[in-house]
């Protein structure tokens, strides 16, 4: 997971991060970051977990966001991924590496009753950060429009 929002910065509007934030990186676990970039590291991990089920078919459970193994599996999983996808690594030993160890990856990711479904669960993981004192983001006025 990238970092994409230095503290203070609007959640609407992206500021451009400059060279020397595109190297910076999220933690490998939410632990000490402020309630609002916790906040913004769960919910970028959600959208990698979306992605990492689609893409290497892993049997991801619903209710992952609660158990920390799965969480930390997840996070490191991304991590590893974003950094071939980026072009910062270019080591086919160590992606075939990544796709042999998937099936270990997924011994990890048994816990849990149904399969994740990104959309059924989103309500569940919404409620849980706020339950673990997530910051939610700012509600925007209604501006009469629309």
């Amino acid at each position: 997971m990238s970092w994409s929002e230095p503290g203070g910065e609007s959640w609407d509007e992206p500021q451009d991060p400059g060279p020397q934030l595109e190297a910076t990186r999220w933690p490998m676990s939410p632990t000490g970051l402020c309630p609002r970039e916790r906040r913004l590291w769960f919910e970028q991990l959600y959208d990698d977990v979306c992605m990492l089920r689609n893409r290497y078919r892993l049997s991801v459970r619903s209710g992952w966001w609660e158990d920390q193994i799965q969480i930390e599996t997840l996070a490191a999983l991304a991590a590893w991924v974003e950094r071939y996808d980026s072009g910062e690594w270019d080591d086919p030993p160590g992606k075939l590496g990544l796709l042999y160890d998937l099936e270990r990856v997924g011994a990890l990711l048994r816990d849990g009753k149904e399969r994740f479904d990104s959309e059924r669960d989103r309500p569940a993981f919404a409620r849980h950060l706020i339950e673990i004192g997530c910051e939610p983001p700012p509600v925007r006025p209604h501006d009469g429009s629309g």
